[in-house]
């Protein structure tokens, strides 16, 4: 009896024994990917960064999502209007626009006309057919990942080759902002864009930016302000606004170039094949 009553406690034992060190392991486990997915920070900057990137959703969402369909509509203070249906996929940056309204990109040609990158090859398409002029798919060039960039660049802000610096706490109409200047690792000494974000302390987001348009010699600042909705667990920027300014934000007078983006749809039935020329 005193032996089977000594099986039975030494029995007990090694179960709870093992059920300790299983719970152990998996803490571990949990803390070791926890530390495998928070970067090493360079600097307050760079922290601020990942934070608004963790609350905007990362690249790694955009990916689950896979694809995106929406309606893009950019109008100038005079007046010109783009009106596209934009298509990208995330893997691969691939991207499609087809424009019914083109008066600011490729006036030119008259009639709806398409664009497209299939991860290899910028095209153009007048009417259905195709474009092969240099100059025209030198604009194709610029459209087609900028546009892209544009919509997912809050998640690429995160993106490898990028410097950041935190500048100063401001208050701006009774909201307080950590400023972060962000800037690009220079390719064969070729001018790169600076960013300077501004994110909200309390919702973590970037409700205004500066930017720089490097590709068109553009090195003074322009002023972009933001509005966010929650689309299916991201907080996409739908509605902006921009016009020319300086590096303490302050704008010039007249109209804002706006821009927005409706409809948006995620995880649609699209092939890589629908990218091809």
């Amino acid at each position: 009896m005193k032996i089977k009553l000594l099986v039975s406690v030494i029995l007990v034992f090694l179960s709870v024994s093992c059920k300790n060190e299983s719970q152990s392991t998996n803490k571990q486990k949990q803390t070791d990917s926890i530390k495998a997915t928070t970067p090493k920070f360079v600097n307050k900057g760079h922290e601020l960064v990942y934070n608004m990137v963790q609350k905007a959703g990362d690249f790694n969402k955009l990916l689950d999502k896979k694809n995106v369909i929406y309606s893009y509509n950019y109008q100038t203070p005079d007046g010109k209007t783009d009106n596209s249906t934009e298509k990208y996929i995330f893997s691969g940056e691939l991207s499609y626009g087809a424009y019914k309204k083109h008066e600011r990109t490729l006036s030119n040609f008259e009639g709806p006309i398409e664009q497209g990158y299939d991860g290899n090859e910028f095209w153009l398409k007048h009417n259905g057919e195709i474009i092969k002029d240099k100059e025209f798919l030198k604009r194709v060039a610029f459209n087609r990942p900028t546009n892209f960039y544009w919509f997912t660049m809050m998640q690429k802000l995160l993106d490898k080759g990028l410097y950041y610096e935190y500048l100063e706490e401001r208050t701006i109409d009774s909201l307080k902002y950590d400023v972060v200047k962000v800037t690009f690792e220079s390719k064969d000494d070729k001018p790169q864009d600076t960013y300077q974000l501004y994110i909200n302390k309390e919702t973590h987001l970037v409700d205004q930016f500066l930017f720089t348009v490097a590709d068109f010699g553009k090195m003074e600042p322009s002023l972009m302000k933001v509005e966010y909705e929650n689309i299916e667990g991201l907080f996409i920027p739908t509605k902006r606004k921009y016009k020319n300014s300086n590096w303490d934000a302050e704008v010039t007078e007249g109209p804002w170039t706006r821009v927005n983006w409706t409809d948006i749809k995620f995880n649609n039935d699209l092939t890589k094949m629908e990218f091809k020329k």
